[in-house]
């Protein structure tokens, strides 16, 4: 409780002043652990097995680099571990959003997307995979997916020209048509699960959670030729009412999540489709939304 007042009320400076002070703890942490060997890519293969991933599997990973440890090789490990376990025959997906805060501000101080030289905002780790060769991503000015393996092009290909970035024709929703699963890699529902977003889209829903305001964004495709695309960004003022842990335990209880530790980092295994099928009944049956947790 006193957390939650502390951040909610506390001066901008203060809140800046123990997020440097976090982060560099953390650092110190790391170099310890990078002292004593770090993490291996074999470790990090038997966590993502024993946690649920499998052969064949679709995977949207939402990632905190720092949270798993002091990896040996860093993103490049992580990734190959991850391509090691889904194969060959698997499909790896990381956001790759450009904005560092909200999408709004972003758009408004940046109305334009390149989708070959926009960088990721969502971690290190993301912005590795967007530059790997074969890389492909979805052509969208706020919520882009990068995906490499067989069904890349099926998850990217249709982002382009949605007034709204998690409807049928995005990735986020291709992915629970694909039976795919969402890692939360040291993130949390709160701060990474964009699937959330879905129910949005999928329904006829009762809160005004996207901006009123159209943007018209310059697009800047692979071959470097410019187009227009118009969008719409979810509103700040019901951004800041969001609550999605406190959906934790319904999609626990629903068998929609696994809990493990990747590193060590505390790790979430999702059920894309299930989580919707879930969200979808409890929104037409209790009023339950990421905005009213406990059902309206």
């Amino acid at each position: 409780m006193f957390k939650k007042f502390a951040l909610k009320y506390a001066p901008e400076f203060v809140l800046e002043w123990a997020k440097q002070l976090k982060k560099n703890q953390r650092r110190k942490e790391l170099e310890n652990q990078k002292q004593k060997g770090g993490i291996t890519k074999q470790k990090l293969i038997d966590d993502f097995i024993k946690i649920g991933i499998k052969k064949n599997d679709s995977v949207l990973v939402h990632s905190s680099l720092s949270k798993i440890g002091f990896v040996e090789g860093g993103p490049k490990t992580i990734v190959d571990a991850l391509f090691d376990v889904i194969g060959s025959d698997g499909t790896l997906l990381f956001p790759t959003f450009p904005a560092i805060g909200r999408s709004k501000t972003h758009l408004e101080e940046h109305p334009f997307f390149d989708i070959k030289n926009t960088p990721s905002q969502m971690g290190s780790i993301t912005e590795y995979f967007r530059k790997l060769e074969g890389c492909k991503r979805s052509f969208h000015p706020t919520d882009a997916v990068c995906a490499i393996g067989p069904l890349a092009d099926y998850y990217t290909n249709s982002h382009y020209g949605q007034l709204t970035p998690y409807n049928e024709h995005s990735p986020f929703r291709k992915l629970c048509s694909k039976n795919g699963k969402i890692l939360m890699l040291g993130t949390t529902l709160n701060g990474a699960c964009t699937n959330l977003h879905t129910l949005e889209d999928a329904v006829d829903f009762k809160f005004p959670v996207y901006d009123e305001k159209v943007f018209d964004i310059k697009m800047i495709d692979a071959d470097g030729k410019e187009s227009m695309m118009k969008t719409k960004v979810h509103n700040p003022d019901y951004s800041a009412k969001r609550n999605c842990d406190a959906l934790k335990p319904m999609f626990e209880k629903e068998g929609v999540l696994t809990n493990g530790t990747v590193g060590e980092a505390k790790t979430m295994l999702i059920d894309a489709n299930k989580m919707l099928e879930v969200m979808i009944k409890n929104y037409k049956e209790k009023g339950v939304t990421m905005y009213t947790p406990f059902g309206s």
